[in-house]
């Protein structure tokens, strides 16, 4: 007994070794590999369409013969698929050249309908065919010639490979064409037909057993190539449901890392898109009826715009009709609302829109009626002592009104006075060859306008104190800038004017200076500005005299010659660095950054792709080999050993050479204790110590 539980437990890998891959070579392997289409018709690959019918008749023979007794069977099923599917030509080179035959399904099902069935009742045939022209749309046909062009622009790519000879391309023909329109202004799309032999190969995945390029989700495929992928390792594979939907949001999300705009409630509405982003953004409120995705130019416009406005979506419903009128002046859907300035009559664009009509409206109403001086708006506003006048760069004096404080209602009544000003110089009408010299004074601030050189903001006096604070110095100042301390009572907006003027004298050259100490390398951060020169105002907030003293304060700057000093203004500080959107940036599906269900969803793959490879039982086969050869090579070893020492006939031991080792191989060993004492050797006498 304990012989045999050694022997089964030294032999217990190598059977389950030659288990596994009988297993594998006649139950596993033969489902990765069926009969082709050939077989089943008894025809080469290389036949002609002659010979393939030749031999589909002579199997049909006896079908034909007795319609109302022969009975369907598997077997006749298969014929008739094979033979369906070969005498088609396009079918034929997509299942020549991928192994692609989207039909499986229909022969499994005729097998179970059928089963059991007369041969007359069988419906055939039982390949449908579908006519759409995949061509009638916008995006651009791809071949291997203007494909290597196509990697070398700049976005974001969505391919189509499809088939002519495939049911399912022509019935997603009418998909992709509304996939297109979204994806319009958003990324480019191209599409492959099968016909394209080099470039649907390259497209394709391989066979990790024998190369041959197949298509693992069927057609039609679609494949995307993020934005600087110029190789085949860094595209991504959409495996989702062929639904427009689902593919344009893989696209929008996925690829190109675009965030999502949800819907809100009327509560949720107002806390998270008109309260939570501030007063410095526009709120951008779309009206759906039916409740459909963002569009994605929508959702590029909300990544693009995010430091300009926040976006909302709302489902609209008409018992709530009254409500939004009341609210935004909105009676139907679709519809876009803009609001801008606290007081200020909603923007509303009715009906449908396209992505160039959208980044119009975004370009046109993405700032406040009377705009917010900001870190990423004082450059176009020409109130940044580093730029320069929205008139150009040859204009030496302009001009910047700003309206500071705290935010609040005492700010937003400011700001609704300082608009009025803004929309009385925007009306004035001074004709195109008017005198200058021969203006009157209250038309002097509305020409500086017109000319570009004056522009009106307001300040927010709390998020950039330290700007208010340096241009509003003086005992007071904190009823204006900083946060707010006390109540807002005692918040006091103020009106100052900021004199902007170029030296005319400066010579511009391309040559830096090279500073010779320290104190000079001070003196490049005030290169380049402007002198400025401030007016307070300290009137009543009436817009007719906040209007006569911005005229006056002009025509004094332009007329007087003052002395020319300049310096450096502090930093507007950033309203926020790090928008919610950048974390979906941040996640873009390539190979090294995806998510954890997409590497394991590879890992499955992987194995699946590896349970096909017809070298696994060899392989098995050829580890038992090398299991059982190591067994043997050890089990020898140890009889060898075991010979070595043994017993002479007068029943001693037989020593071993000790400077052989167990092969018989010698070795130089060093000498020690244990060697054998030498004839000539000696026993040497201590010496006594010495006595002192």
């Amino acid at each position: 007994m304990a012989s045999a539980a050694v022997i089964a437990k030294r032999y217990a890998i190598p059977t389950f070794l030659v288990v596994l891959s009988v297993i594998w070579q006649l139950f596993i392997l033969p489902t990765s590999f069926p009969r082709s289409h050939y077989d089943v018709i008894g025809v080469k690959q290389n036949s002609t369409s002659e010979e393939i019918i030749e031999a589909y008749q002579r199997l049909t023979l006896q079908w034909h013969s007795n319609k109302d007794t022969e009975i369907v069977t598997e077997n006749v099923i298969e014929i008739q698929h094979a033979f369906e599917l070969l005498s088609n030509q396009l079918r034929r080179r997509d299942y020549d050249l991928f192994d692609f035959d989207e039909l499986q399904d229909v022969a499994r099902v005729a097998k179970k309908q059928y089963a059991g069935d007369k041969f007359s009742r069988l419906k055939l045939p039982l390949l449908k065919t579908y006519e759409a022209d995949l061509l009638d749309d916008d995006s651009e046909v791809l071949t291997a010639e203007n494909f290597r062009s196509m990697l070398g622009e700049e976005g974001t790519w969505l391919i189509l490979v499809y088939s002519l000879g495939s049911g399912n391309s022509q019935q997603f023909a009418h998909s992709w064409k509304t996939i297109v329109a979204w994806l319009d202004g958003v990324a480019n799309t191209g599409k492959v037909e099968l016909g394209e032999v080099k470039l649907a190969s390259y497209l394709a995945e391989r066979n990790r057993a024998t190369g041959h390029p197949f298509l693992r989700y069927g057609l039609p495929s679609i494949i995307a190539f993020p934005r600087n992928c110029r190789h085949i390792d860094c595209l991504l594979r959409y495996s989702g449901e062929l639904n427009v939907d689902a593919i344009v949001d893989w696209t929008a999300t996925d690829i190109l890392g675009l965030p999502r705009i949800p819907y809100y409630s009327l509560e949720s509405l107002v806390m998270e898109v008109i309260r939570k982003p501030g007063p410095h953004k526009v709120k951008v409120i779309c009206f759906s009826k039916t409740g459909q995705r963002a569009a994605p130019f929508l959702r590029q416009a909300a990544r693009d715009y995010s430091a300009y406005a926040s976006f909302g979506l709302v489902l609209w419903r008409e018992e709530n009709a009254s409500l939004w009128w009341n609210m935004f002046g909105v009676d139907s859907a679709p519809a876009i609302v803009f609001l801008k300035d606290p007081g200020a009559e909603p923007v509303v664009h009715y009906g449908a829109i396209n992505s160039s009509d959208f980044h119009n409206l975004m370009e046109q109403h993405k700032t406040h009626a009377l705009p917010q001086l900001r870190s990423i708006t004082s450059m176009d506003l020409g109130c940044d002592v580093r730029g320069y006048s929205r008139a150009g760069n040859d204009t030496l004096t302009w001009y910047c009104v700003i309206v500071a404080g705290k935010p609040g209602s005492k700010l937003s009544k400011a700001r609704e006075i300082m608009r009025s000003v803004q929309d009385n110089l925007t009306n004035e009408v001074i004709p195109d060859t008017v005198n200058i010299l021969s203006l009157p004074d209250s038309l002097v601030a509305a020409y500086a306008f017109k000319e570009k050189r004056l522009t009106l903001v307001w300040l927010d006096g709390d998020a950039q104190k330290k700007y208010c604070f340096f241009y509003l110095h003086s005992e007071n100042v904190f009823e204006t800038c900083g946060p707010r301390r006390y109540a807002e009572d005692e918040d006091v907006p103020r009106v100052f004017l900021v004199r902007y003027r170029r030296n005319n004298s400066e010579v511009k050259t391309d040559v830096k200076e090279q500073y010779k100490n320290i104190w000079d390398t001070f003196r490049e951060d005030e290169e380049g500005l402007a002198s400025q020169l401030v007016a307070k105002y300290n009137g009543s907030m009436e817009g007719p005299e906040i209007l006569s003293w911005i005229s006056n304060t002009i025509q004094d700057g332009d007329s007087s010659d003052l002395p020319y000093f300049r310096a450096k203004t502090p930093d507007l500080n950033p309203e926020e660095s790090n928008p919610a959107w950048s974390l979906v940036t941040q996640k873009i599906a390539f190979s090294s950054n995806r998510r954890m269900t997409e590497r394991v969803k590879d890992f499955v793959i992987w194995i699946s792709d590896y349970m096909k490879d017809p070298r696994i039982g060899p392989s098995l086969l050829l580890a038992t080999a090398l299991y059982l050869g190591a067994l043997w090579l050890r089990t020898n070893q140890s009889a060898q050993k075991n010979k070595q020492v043994k017993k002479d006939e007068g029943g001693n031991v037989q020593s071993r050479d000790p400077s052989k080792d167990e092969v018989g191989n010698v070795q130089s060993l060093y000498p020690s204790i244990t060697d054998e004492v030498p004839q000539d050797a000696y026993q040497a006498l201590e010496s006594e110590p010495d006595s002192e």
